[in-house]
């Protein structure tokens, strides 16, 4: 071979580890900036903590008005916990506090550990849904066979656009154990 044709190639292969080093540090960093973007945007319910008080002090509620709430949940592929909502839906008022809960249960023989992961439909209505305590916005272990009540505590903005007549708060349950535990 001659040396130009060497030179190309070393330049060749530079090239295209410097791309693969590129790639593999953007699929590293886009579930954090993918979590960023969302907490900004509130798209897909991810509007993070609120601080109660303020959201209370900020709304009058609408007791003329009502809204179904409805409430889904879904596993990941593979991942095994029995998880649901404790009601399927609520009638509330826009403004006003509500409470309620999502029940999991680890029915295997090894601790694990869950991360929910919301999403609100329809999308337009994403930034008026407002969790401000949720099981959500934190890592949920549960130990072989343990059972677990999480809460859930939301106000829906009385600025939710009058078309919108039911929201769906859905989540999706991911086994991260091997990231929580590494």
């Amino acid at each position: 071979m001659n040396e130009g044709l060497q030179q190309k190639n070393g330049r060749s292969f530079l090239r295209v580890g410097l791309v693969a080093v590129a790639m593999f540090g953007f699929g590293y960093l886009l579930v954090p900036l993918y979590d960023v973007f969302c907490e900004i945007t509130g798209l897909n319910g991810k509007t993070g903590r609120i601080d109660e008080a303020a959201v209370v002090a900020r709304y009058q509620p609408d007791l003329a008005r009502s809204v179904t709430v409805q409430f889904v949940a879904n596993n990941n592929l593979g991942m095994p916990w029995e998880f649901g909502p404790v009601v399927a839906s609520m009638q509330v008022h826009p403004g006003k506090i509500y409470s309620t809960a999502f029940k999991a249960r680890n029915p295997t023989t090894r601790d694990m550990v869950g991360q929910a992961v919301p999403s609100v439909a329809p999308g337009k209505a994403s930034r008026y849904f407002n969790k401000t305590e949720c099981f959500c916005f934190s890592q949920q272990p549960l130990a072989a066979g343990e059972t677990k009540e999480m809460p859930l505590r939301f106000i829906v903005d009385p600025n939710l656009p009058k078309d919108v007549g039911t929201l769906t708060l859905a989540y999706t349950v991911f086994d991260v154990t091997q990231v929580a535990v590494n």
